[in-house]
């Protein structure tokens, strides 16, 4: 039935105008994997201007396709246009952005991340109508080279400066020389730059995708870290081994299909005074409190792949990826542990140490 509520012009306009940007963001979102898969930005990551001829000389693309993406990537904001030459380039923020692997501000993976999730739109439509899971396996495999391209710039830029001196001790343990889990590592990338800021001790990545342990195997290796870190495939409530001083799960455990046993072997894995390092996603308790951009994100990703992850797997609780610091509370406290509090915080992650 056509509705009979009074249209605010205004505000239609506002609705509209909204539309269109996110409507540009969905098509560029394949075009900043594009250019980055292609080396397109790497090409100007000088900063010098270019035409679209010398891109596609620079690059061996083709000149047509690459003028119109230059001009796609300009009305964007993601490179810049310089009208009296006719030519483009990247601003420094913008080279840091999107053509420099490892800084703190590089996001083509979270790109890649994003429209990996968009070809698998029809599993996740059918999961909602049979309310049965999507597992982690069953997405596309740009989704877990993104992710950890997306979550990597993050972990360097804080994870050995702030969140484990955020820890009771556990900086001290593991420059002494500690044996750490590192629970759902996926990729590896977390496990390697613990390992490589804290020599004198030992760490263990665990995942139950096989797929992502073989490529964290080789990551290790080409680190030279062979010897001292080591990667296995196992689940969370069941990964070997006991003693550890530190278990860690970086924006895992709302993923998983039974966070409480998951909690219970952390517990029973940990040394007496060990600690448990939990990255979440940043989130307020209330549904209004992440009604932001950042929330948007998140709740995207949620749906997409953390919510269908969980209902894939055992109980199937479906933390969500915005679960707040009480629902966390409850699922560690309720696994065992009487020592629960936030250490630190980014405006992305909320960092929780939980002791037995």
């Amino acid at each position: 039935m056509p509705s009979t509520q009074t249209i605010d012009e205004a505000r239609l306009n506002e609705f509209m105008g909204r539309f269109v940007g996110d409507l540009g963001a969905a098509l560029s979102a394949a075009l900043v994997v594009i250019g980055d898969r292609l080396g397109l930005y790497r090409a100007m990551a000088d900063g010098e201007q270019v035409s679209a001829d010398e891109l596609a000389s620079r690059t061996g693309t083709d000149a047509r396709y690459v003028r119109e993406w230059l001009a796609n990537q300009a009305a964007g904001g993601y490179v810049s246009y310089d009208p009296e030459t006719e030519r483009f380039s990247l601003s420094p923020e913008q080279s840091l952005a999107l053509a420099q692997e490892g800084s703190p501000a590089f996001v083509p993976g979270a790109f890649q991340l994003a429209t990996a999730l968009t070809k698998d739109e029809s599993k996740i439509a059918e999961a909602f109508t049979t309310g049965h899971g999507v597992g982690w396996h069953e997405h596309h495999h740009d989704l877990f080279a993104g992710t950890e391209r997306f979550f990597r710039p993050g972990y360097s830029a804080n994870l050995i400066s702030s969140w484990i001196p955020a820890l009771d001790g556990v900086a001290e343990k593991l420059e002494a020389g500690g044996l750490v889990a590192d629970v759902g590592c996926g990729h590896g990338a977390s496990t390697i730059i613990m390992a490589e800021a804290f020599p004198r001790s030992e760490f263990v990545g665990f995942d139950y995708h096989g797929p992502s342990i073989a490529h964290a195997r080789q990551a290790a290796s080409d680190a030279g870290l062979e010897g001292r870190v080591s990667f296995e495939v196992a689940p969370a409530k069941s990964y070997p081994g006991s003693g550890y001083d530190l278990v860690a799960m970086f924006d895992c455990l709302h993923d998983m299909g039974d966070p409480v046993g998951a909690a219970a072997h952390v517990l029973g894995t940990l040394k007496g005074d060990g600690t448990w390092l939990i990255v979440e996603p940043y989130a307020g308790d209330r549904l209004e409190d992440n009604l932001n951009p950042v929330g948007r994100v998140f709740y995207g990703a949620s749906t997409l792949v953390c919510t269908p992850a969980s209902r894939d797997q055992e109980v199937g609780l479906a933390l969500g990826a915005q679960a707040g610091e009480a629902r966390l509370r409850a699922v560690v406290t309720e696994g065992g542990f009487t020592h629960f509090r936030r250490a630190t915080e980014t405006p992305f992650n909320l960092v929780l140490e939980a002791r037995p």
